[in-house]
């Protein structure tokens, strides 16, 4: 669903109030947060989706990948997680399924994550994802709400996967786009928890359908501030990528973020190819760091150390203006 759509539908329901709810819906956080006892919470989410690329080890690899990341994102550990898939069992062999599976497996082992379980259904297209619980320290969340003026925005991963994975389904994208499409999303986000738990970041989340706008626009709202970026630093993941918009290879998540981003984002001084690549529905994408600016040169060793694809700032975080995001060059 669409970031409008979904907020719709989002306000029609009850509020529930329970004193050990730390992070809900209400500020489009990347997972929920549920207090334990005096030291430690629950982190819990789910995501899911259909194929986006054809191979379907990194299929599950890339999905698998995406849901662990929002509990990075928080700056909490995944624990377990449970498999949640459907296949119309006419057209997916067994074999195919199995692959897909241990693609989710591969990454679920590679951060200490245990899959106990899960649900199938029969379902017209496929689609996988994990629902996934994870723990942190009281002190070490990374909610929305946390940014505060004069924190630099500091990106860990290029934009471009919605570009690249629809070139990838039209026949449009080099074999290079494609590999590296596929290598990125299928990162995990782990240096997240470890950022929180060296208490180097206040706020966090990960780039993923909404974009790079409309995240930053949901912290901005949590926090009560604005932000300004810099889209001359905000990294393509290849030069390709303007390519491919220039060819009108946009996806329609994209779309509908940059309609939803020109309410919330002064975009005039961004190029038309800019304002896509600063919506462009991402998938498994980089973390947003908000981080105090004295502690940048130690969140960058870290960063060095865990070998992010990038780690720019690409703006800072500032008073609350009419507008919640400043596009300036």
């Amino acid at each position: 669903m669409s970031q409008q759509a979904l907020t719709q539908v989002l306000r029609q329901l009850p509020t529930y109030r329970n004193r050990n709810i730390l992070v809900n819906s209400s500020t489009f956080d990347d997972a929920g947060v549920y207090r334990l006892d005096r030291y430690r919470a629950l982190v819990q989410t789910v995501d899911f989706f259909t194929p986006i690329v054809d191979d379907p080890f990194a299929y599950g690899q890339i999905a698998a990948a995406n849901a662990l990341s929002d509990v990075f994102a928080m700056g909490g550990r995944p624990i377990t997680a449970l498999n949640l898939m459907g296949f119309p069992m006419n057209l997916v062999s067994p074999k195919t399924i199995a692959a897909i599976l241990r693609g989710g497996l591969d990454k679920a082992v590679e951060v200490g994550c245990a899959i106990i379980g899960g649900h199938s259904i029969r379902n017209p297209e496929p689609i996988y994802g994990l629902a996934v619980t994870g723990v942190v320290d009281l002190r070490n969340i990374l909610a929305n709400e946390n940014a505060r003026p004069g924190d630099l925005l500091l990106l860990t991963k290029p934009l471009g996967t919605g570009i690249a994975t629809t070139a990838i389904k039209r026949g449009l994208a080099s074999r290079g786009l494609e590999k590296k499409v596929i290598a990125l999303m299928s990162l995990t986000n782990s240096v997240g928890a470890e950022l929180a738990e060296r208490r180097l970041v206040r706020a966090a989340t990960d780039i993923t359908g909404f974009g790079l706008l409309g995240h930053l626009a949901n912290m901005c709202r949590a926090s009560k501030v604005s932000a300004e970026i810099f889209p001359n630093n905000v990294p393509p993941m290849s030069d390709e990528i303007f390519r491919l918009i220039e060819r009108d290879c946009v996806p329609g998540g994209t779309r509908d973020n940059l309609k939803a981003a020109r309410a919330t984002a002064d975009l005039k001084s961004a190029s038309s190819l800019q304002r896509t690549l600063l919506t462009d529905a991402q998938t498994s994408g980089g973390l947003l760091l908000c981080v105090a600016e004295s502690a940048l040169p130690k969140v960058l060793r870290v960063l060095k150390k865990a070998q992010t694809p990038c780690a720019v700032v690409i703006g800072s975080m500032i008073r609350r203006r009419k507008r919640l995001i400043c596009i300036t060059k």
